[in-house]
């Protein structure tokens, strides 16, 4: 009788072993659901911080048009910014380059003697919207030094050229006559000589930038005309203030579309 009850309380004890580790192992799962549930909420959080942060960053570059609601991320795919057409690169430059027409008319109107006397030329060159200072009014022959007066016609033209922000270039040009004397043992030197002083005149007394403007000398090997002329060797003594950027934009060519050969039909292919 004994043995029967205990028997049957061994075997009673044995049927609810099992819960003990299923109760286990619910508690892992359950543990483990909610670590998985934290780092995937951190993720998120940290996905949508960074999306913040991308779209604040190109909203300020201009990417993005419309508003944008700070408490929630974007909900729907990211939508590419669109690719300026040619055209509008075409605009866009046009548009950050000077007025030549109205910078050319205040240059007239400020200069009117200066180009009546020839001592003052304007042109548009391949290298972009050129004033032509001419030794006439500005030097005297194989001398560097600015003549009496000539400060103050350049300072009005830099004046001008400072209204319209732009880059320049000043370039000392001579003509081929050989030149010999204690100062300058060549045209290099003088050209260079040149339009250094003229540089240094429009950054210290017209406040222009440094950083917009350079010097070049090119002696005798830029001419604009024939030095076989005493006229011609007058006009290549210069100094060229050259407006950087307003070069002439060249002709677009069209390709042609290239020529198909014709398809003899062959004796198994049916002709239309």
């Amino acid at each position: 009788m004994r043995r029967s009850r205990r028997r049957h309380a061994e075997q009673h004890a044995s049927h609810e072993r099992w819960l003990v580790s299923y109760a286990d192992f619910i508690t892992l799962l359950f543990a483990f659901f909610v670590v998985l549930f934290a780092s995937v909420y951190h993720d998120n959080q940290s996905i949508i911080r960074l999306s913040h942060a991308i779209h604040a960053g190109f909203t300020t570059l201009g990417a993005f048009s419309g508003g944008y609601d700070e408490g929630n991320a974007p909900s729907g795919p990211a939508q590419a910014a669109p690719v300026p057409a040619p055209a509008d690169s075409d605009q866009a430059i046009a548009a950050s380059q000077p007025d030549l027409a109205e910078l050319r008319k205040e240059l007239e109107s400020a200069m009117g003697d200066e180009l009546k006397k020839n001592e003052v030329h304007l042109r548009v060159t391949p290298e972009g919207f050129v004033i032509s200072l001419q030794e006439l009014g500005f030097f005297d022959s194989g001398q560097a030094a600015l003549l009496p007066g000539a400060a103050a016609k350049i300072q009005r033209i830099a004046r001008i050229l400072l209204r319209h922000g732009v880059d320049l270039r000043v370039e000392g040009h001579s003509d081929n006559q050989p030149i010999h004397n204690a100062q300058f043992a060549n045209n290099w030197e003088l050209s260079t000589a040149r339009a250094m002083n003229v540089l240094l005149l429009i950054v210290n007394d017209s406040d222009f930038d440094p950083k917009r403007i350079s010097v070049a000398g090119y002696g005798q090997y830029r001419p604009i005309a024939d030095d076989a002329t005493p006229e011609g060797r007058r006009l290549n003594r210069r100094v060229d203030l050259v407006v950087v950027g307003t070069a002439p934009a060249a002709p677009k060519t069209q390709a042609k579309p290239a020529a198909v050969p014709a398809v003899k039909p062959s004796a198994g292919m049916p002709q239309r």
